[in-house]
């Protein structure tokens, strides 16, 4: 790493965050204390999931469940419904759980340690919470602040090995007085500034408030770092859904199991995923009803691990069976389906007339 005079400070930083911090929905006004609730449940939905698509959901599930003891007591199909489309659906498996067990202890932990205890909540969530809700000296490190981190200390070690160097690079700059006073502000300063400043791609270093501190800009490695170890490929997937209605324009739907992926979520009837593709003969011994079934086109749709090319087949009969639950085809898209199973219900849509 280059020799720097300077070294990265948590003033000007701040100073910096003062002047240019976002308005987000879920952050307190400067000067208003934070709503731990607002604070856990937009971690919670911020995972894997970008500011952009939690913003406008944020509002809609606040305003459903207002509160950490109206989600607890809320059953699971109406908290599935309001997290359909989010992705990552343990994600609000454990958001139930947690609320439940913060509304049984009348309040949330308020330190790393305690926090770290409830469903869901690992290290970053908990030091998340614990700073910017609790004002607890904590420093919430995600990928935003490894690449800040990484870029201004010109660390050239790949991820994911580097993540326990990065993170203690975080935690020095966050030791000094002005971050340790001010530790939700500290926080959410390096979280503004990897996403507004220090992007991943063509990042404006001419605005940066470390811009003088940083290692990787004085030795032309800025906009490399951090490196990346290459991800292998993800394996294919297959499957065959089906769009079964009946005479009524009432379409079947059924809930996957709780434990597994898309957990408790709705979906359509269908095979097992698998990578091999499914012969028509051999995926109608999974068809809920035996009927005319009719080819209404693929959707595609990539999970963390695999991608998934799912087949979709409509039929109808004059009475759904037993063991599902049953939907209006205008329903449908707003009954509460997983990324992928919207997907599919809108191909379904599209091929049986009303």
């Amino acid at each position: 790493m280059p020799s720097n005079t300077v070294h990265p400070d948590a003033a000007s930083l701040l100073a910096w965050y003062d002047r240019h911090r976002r308005a987000l929905p879920w952050r307190a006004r400067p000067g208003e204390p934070a709503d731990p609730y607002a604070v856990w449940l937009s971690e919670v939905m911020l995972q894997q999931t970008t500011v952009a698509a939690v913003g406008p959901r944020f509002g809609a599930f606040l305003a459903r469940f207002p509160t950490v003891e109206a989600l607890a007591a809320a059953p699971w199909e109406q908290v599935a419904q309001e997290w359909a489309g989010l992705g990552y659906y343990a994600r609000a498996r454990n958001l139930h759980a947690a609320a439940k067990v913060v509304a049984e202890r009348g309040g949330f932990p308020c330190d790393e340690a305690g926090l770290a205890t409830l469903p869901g909540v690992g290290a970053y969530t908990a030091a998340a919470v614990a700073a910017i809700a609790f004002g607890r000296p904590a420093v919430p490190v995600d990928g935003n602040v490894e690449r800040v981190m990484a870029r201004v200390f010109a660390v050239e070690a790949p991820l994911p090995g580097a993540k326990g160097r990065l993170a203690a690079l975080a935690r020095e700059v966050g030791a000094q007085a002005p971050a340790s006073a001010r530790p939700g502000d500290f926080a959410q300063a390096l979280f503004d500034l990897g996403a507004t400043v220090c992007t991943p791609r063509r990042p404006a270093c001419a605005l940066c408030p470390w811009r003088r501190a940083c290692a990787g800009l004085a030795s032309g490695l800025a906009e490399s770092l951090p490196r990346k170890v290459p991800k292998p490929e993800r394996p294919q997937r297959f499957g065959v859904a089906f769009w079964l209605e009946d005479e009524g324009g009432r379409v079947l739907l059924r809930r996957r199991p709780a434990r597994g992926l898309l957990g408790g979520m709705l979906e359509l009837p269908g095979t097992p995923w698998r990578g091999e593709v499914w012969g028509e003969a051999e995926a109608q011994r999974h068809a809920p009803a035996r009927a005319e079934w009719v080819s209404a086109g693929e959707v595609r749709h990539v999970f963390t691990h695999f991608a998934l090319a799912l087949r979709v087949v409509a039929g109808r009969v004059s009475a759904l069976p037993a063991g599902g639950e049953v939907v209006g085809r205008g329903e449908v898209l707003s009954a509460g389906l997983p990324g992928v199973m919207a997907k599919a219900a809108r191909v379904g849509l599209s091929v049986l007339a009303a």
